[in-house]
């Protein structure tokens, strides 16, 4: 992958997303990289269309395209380009469309909608442990993106409604943080700087010096 477009990538990322990746070794960086600025283009894709059906319209794009051979995709794609370091891992990413579809419901979703998105996160971070040799962290990396993914939509939903329902799903289902190795720590930055944020009810909460101090203890030790 050209380093140009690498930078593109990194430049299409949330301040905490490449906070995170920052602690991602090398091996690990240009898969995790490529899976962040996934979310990122799905998050997007939501943003900014006006109605739903169009925003279907362009995740099928995606959805389509993450369940081909990486031969058959066309060039010119950052992000396709980027997924090729998958190395055949990609076709489960699809889970992760699917649960951004799950939003595309009419407000307020419903719980069962906010937990279906949150699962396709967890299921995209257990695929990336697979694409990074480490299958034997899949389930732990599935429990932990899912965590994530509830926390970070309890914070950043628009509607009261949701964000309290996402709040709940996020009390109910937190639990111990497991240990991860280090090419999965970057999950557990963003984890620990989601709940962080939740639980002090300001984005502001994960850029403290507290919470930097806390990023950095678990992407460089691990806890």
């Amino acid at each position: 992958m050209m380093p140009g477009n690498e930078q593109i990538l990194v430049a299409s990322l949330p301040t905490i997303s490449r906070l995170a990746l920052a602690y991602a070794p090398g091996p690990a960086r240009l898969p995790t990289l490529a899976l962040l600025g996934l979310d990122a283009r799905l998050a997007g894709l939501l943003r900014h269309s006006r109605e739903p059906m169009l925003a279907q319209l362009r995740l099928a794009w995606w959805r389509e395209s993450l369940g081909r051979d990486q031969g058959e995709w066309p060039e010119g794609e950052p992000l396709l380009a980027a997924l090729r370091s998958w190395n055949g891992e990609h076709k489960a990413l699809t889970a992760l469309v699917d649960g951004w579809e799950a939003l595309t419901g009419p407000a307020p979703l419903p719980g069962e909608a906010l937990a279906a998105m949150a699962r396709g996160r967890g299921e995209a971070f257990a695929a990336l442990a697979r694409a990074l040799g480490r299958e034997a962290e899949a389930e732990a990396a599935s429990r932990l993106g899912e965590q994530w993914g509830l926390a970070d939509l309890a914070v950043r939903l628009g509607d009261p409604r949701e964000r309290a329902e996402a709040a709940a799903l996020a009390g109910a289902g937190k639990g111990p943080r497991p240990r991860l190795s280090r090419r999965l720590r970057p999950l557990l930055v963003l984890h620990a700087l989601a709940h962080r944020r939740l639980d002090k009810g300001e984005e502001a909460a994960a850029f403290s010096p507290a919470a930097l101090l806390k990023a950095m203890r678990l992407g460089l030790l691990g806890f």
